[in-house]
């Protein structure tokens, strides 16, 4: 498939140097985009990943770009319409480690800073992108948590914010859809790769909390970033022309 082959511009993807990010940014230029990732702190990582798809053939530029900060965010977004001619997708797959943790003993402050990290930083990069995405008919794609479906105990860091992007993306959608610019969101569910992999790897996931888990998803297995790199770039393409406000889980079956 070449979904993207002679569209204008390039893709943004945010968090290009995570396990879902760098899949999304592989899926993304094999079917023909450009690509324009940002990091947060992984420089190397991000300009192996950009040299890696340039090889193959696919102009690709990594940048490193704090979301929170909004007016970093709206003059990256302009210098990538500027270096590419325009923009024709935004991929926010950016976000912070999120421990396992009670509700109950999270500080409100705590709260508050991982709002910021995600709903406002979603909020700067959409708002700063909808010029180049209403000019080019683009769409969004928000990586979010099939989480804010079902909800697993001690997630709420991690899904109550992530509510918070998804709400703000179905507004989004409904006020943008006039302009040609369509808004949706992925759900990741337990994965083998990305955030999922570094709870394994941290403990905050054992063994016999994994079990509990696979006997919770009808499919009895995980996840991995392909497959959500699929479902990104789906919704990114004119195949899903029609689909705008939407919310499509790769989750196994969990949310059932």
């Amino acid at each position: 498939m070449k979904d993207f082959d002679g569209r204008p511009g390039a893709a943004v993807v945010t968090g290009g140097t995570g396990g879902l990010g760098a899949a999304i940014c592989r899926t993304l230029a094999a079917r023909g985009s450009r690509i324009a990732l940002t990091y947060h702190g992984n420089r190397e990582r991000a300009e192996t990943l950009a040299a890696e798809l340039a090889a193959d053939g696919r102009p690709a530029v990594a940048d490193r770009l704090d979301l929170t900060d909004a007016a970093a965010t709206h003059a990256y977004l302009d210098s990538v319409t500027e270096r590419f001619g325009a923009v024709h997708t935004v991929v926010h797959a950016a976000g912070p480690h999120i421990p396992q943790i009670h509700l109950s003993v999270v500080d409100p402050d705590r709260f508050a800073r991982h709002l910021g990290g995600e709903a406002a930083a979603f909020f700067n990069l959409a708002h700063a992108a909808l010029p180049a995405l209403r000019a080019s008919k683009g769409s969004i794609v928000a990586v979010t948590t099939a989480a804010t479906r079902r909800y697993p105990v001690r997630d709420g860091l991690s899904a109550g914010p992530k509510g918070a992007v998804e709400a703000t993306a179905r507004a989004l959608a409904a006020e943008e859809g006039r302009f040609g610019v369509r808004v949706n969101c992925v759900g990741p569910g337990m994965l083998t790769d990305g955030m999922a992999a570094e709870l394994m790897a941290s403990g905050d996931l054992d063994e016999r909390a994994l079990e509990v888990t696979r006997r919770n998803i009808p499919l009895r297995t995980f996840g991995g970033a392909q497959d959500i790199a699929e479902a990104v770039c789906f919704l990114a393409s004119d195949r899903a022309r029609f689909i705008t406000g939407q919310k499509l889980d790769v989750d196994g079956g969990y949310g059932v």
